[in-house]
């Protein structure tokens, strides 16, 4: 009697066990409505309104975008300036989406101004305007 009460038991813990694997197997998948577009920064130039940075569309091709000093200033704000130290690393741009919509962007750039992926707009530039309304980045391929 004794042997058959732990065989029932044990069926139970196998048999119970199995289902659960069985559970844990057919989860949903959900992605996220999180992603993101990494791009190679050719060269960014700082401005008293922001940073101008260039970046490649193809592999011919470069074109600019344009992200303002206060995006970088308040905590959560839409731009993050990660500084890279003297390593191989080229700088480069990530902008993140959100359910398609522009939810914030990384600016990798080396740390020493002096570098050659650093530059600066010459001071009778006049590029104010494309500072101004700057509400998301539109990445161009």
């Amino acid at each position: 009697m004794k042997k058959v009460v732990l065989l029932v038991v044990l069926a139970l813990l196998i048999l119970g066990g199995s289902l659960f694997a069985q559970k844990n197997t057919h989860r949903e998948f959900k992605e996220s409505d999180f992603y993101y577009v990494n791009v190679s920064v050719e060269k960014i130039y700082t401005h008293r309104l922001g940073f101008v940075v260039v970046y490649r569309k193809g592999p011919h091709q470069i074109t600019r975008t344009f992200i303002p000093h206060e995006w970088f200033s308040s905590i959560g704000g839409k731009a993050e300036l990660i500084g890279l130290g003297t390593g191989t690393e080229w700088p480069s741009m990530t902008v993140y989406y959100e359910n398609g919509e522009f939810s914030h962007v990384r600016l990798r750039a080396r740390r020493h101004r002096g570098h050659e992926s650093w530059g600066y707009v010459p001071l009778n530039a006049d590029i104010d305007e494309y500072f101004s309304d700057v509400e998301e980045i539109k990445l161009e391929f």
